[in-house]
């Protein structure tokens, strides 16, 4: 479905197409993300404003559009996808995404109730057309266990919190140990 993720008719759009395809949702995994390498001092207002909306509109408006058909059912999950930062020039992924670890906290207890949990996820680099193929050595030596991440890291990380229903405000870091230090 074309349309941009930090807009509200986006959303919009995207939950009543999963109603008409499914009839539920069971899982919403907020996954959208940008990032923008510089110096805190060279953003400009526009890469501000992507950010912004790319990182944080998204999860705003997508969790706020399945959170009322996740009442209605009596259940649901939000798992959201936020990043362990260690360091470098990912000061804009930091504003825009340290959060989400406390939101889902946040959000777990104004909707337990209902039955509906939310997880955050936070890798570190991944192998993603993100990072340039060439860079992969330098960025494992980032990780004690001295490799990047996969994306089947990430998806069996997500598979775990959806079949683990009693796990909910959680954040589990997929990160091959870069948040211990090195």
């Amino acid at each position: 479905m074309d349309g941009d993720a930090g807009k509200k008719e986006t959303a919009v759009k995207v939950v009543e197409a999963a109603l008409k395809h499914f009839g539920r949702i069971d899982l919403l995994v907020n996954d959208v993300g940008i990032y923008l390498p510089k110096a805190f001092t060279d953003y400009t207002e526009e890469d501000y404003n992507l950010v912004m909306n790319t990182n944080v509109a998204r999860f705003f408006y997508m969790t706020q559009q399945v959170i009322p058909q996740m009442k209605k059912q009596s259940s649901g999950h939000v798992v959201n996808i936020s990043a362990v930062f260690v360091g470098g020039s990912a000061l804009m992924a930091v504003l825009s995404k340290s959060t989400m670890p406390a939101l889902s906290q946040a959000l777990t207890q104004d909707y337990a109730a209902n039955n509906i949990r939310f997880n955050t996820v936070s890798p570190d680099v991944i192998n993603a057309p993100m990072h340039a193929k060439a860079d992969y050595a330098a960025l494992a030596k980032l990780h004690p266990l001295g490799r990047i991440g996969e994306v089947s890291d990430i998806v069996d990380a997500v598979l775990y919190l959806q079949n683990a229903t009693f796990v909910t405000g959680e954040n589990i870091r997929v990160d091959g140990g870069a948040h211990a230090g090195r």
